[in-house]
């Protein structure tokens, strides 16, 4: 599904990565591993988009396509979603009205009954409050209530590719628990819950969503069972 070829990336003139290959396979689990500064959140936000990196060489395809210069927003559109490590605020825009939106320009041939069964089945496995949906997004909420908003944004939207950057930081063993079983539940086509809404999206292929996982804690990468494993050291991969 992902191919990833010879890349090399820098930042404002500093190379970070230096020939990069990996493969992710459609299906699986796979733990990008590595210390800190080793080059895992660089190759994620990469692979996203992010024009703030600066691919030097190589080339990035995903399902055959070339999307080594594609936009972020059309990235995101064919079916790449970034679950970033720091998940950032947005003042006056509502969890509902921001979710009702992403799917909109994601072309989802949903319903507006359709979207609300979603929501509350992608809220109810989360255990997140309704009272939550109305507040801005991320304002006034912790680390943790962020990454369950950003995990209800994930469930919703169903991308062919997630990548979650430490989607385990600053949650309690309890989350960590749920969001594992999740990313295993998301792996499989319909998932456990909510197939009804997932038929009415349109969405019906008979295929899961594949993962890339940035994670430190071993506790967590055993909860969700990776399928494969790639280890980055001083941006480079390790043999």
């Amino acid at each position: 599904m992902l191919n990833i070829k010879n890349l090399s990336v820098s930042l404002e003139g500093k190379k970070l990565l230096k020939d990069i290959n990996v493969k992710v396979k459609q299906g699986e689990r796979h733990l990008l591993q590595g210390a800190n500064g080793s080059g895992k959140t660089t190759l994620a936000q990469t692979v996203a988009g992010n024009p703030d990196y600066k691919v030097d060489k190589g080339k990035i395809t995903f399902e055959k396509r070339d999307i080594t210069a594609m936009p972020v927003d059309e990235r995101a559109r064919v079916g790449i979603f970034l679950g970033a490590q720091h998940v950032p605020e947005i003042p006056g825009l509502s969890t509902t009205s921001f979710l009702k939106h992403s799917l909109n320009a994601h072309n989802s041939k949903m319903t507006a009954g359709g979207f609300f069964t979603a929501l509350t089945a992608a809220r109810e496995r989360l255990s997140i409050p309704e009272s939550w949906l109305g507040r801005s997004i991320n304002v006034g909420f912790s680390g943790g209530e962020r990454k369950r908003l950003m995990f209800l944004h994930l469930l919703l939207l169903k991308p062919k590719l997630a990548i979650l950057d430490e989607p385990d930081s600053g949650t309690d063993a309890e989350t960590q628990k749920l969001f594992a079983d999740v990313i295993r539940e998301m792996s499989c086509f319909p998932p456990p819950w909510g197939d009804s809404a997932a038929r009415e999206s349109g969405k019906g292929g008979g295929t899961g969503t594949t993962f890339l996982i940035i994670s430190h804690q071993e506790g967590f990468t055993r909860m969700f069972s990776p399928t494969a494993i790639t280890t980055l050291s001083g941006g480079e991969v390790m043999i």
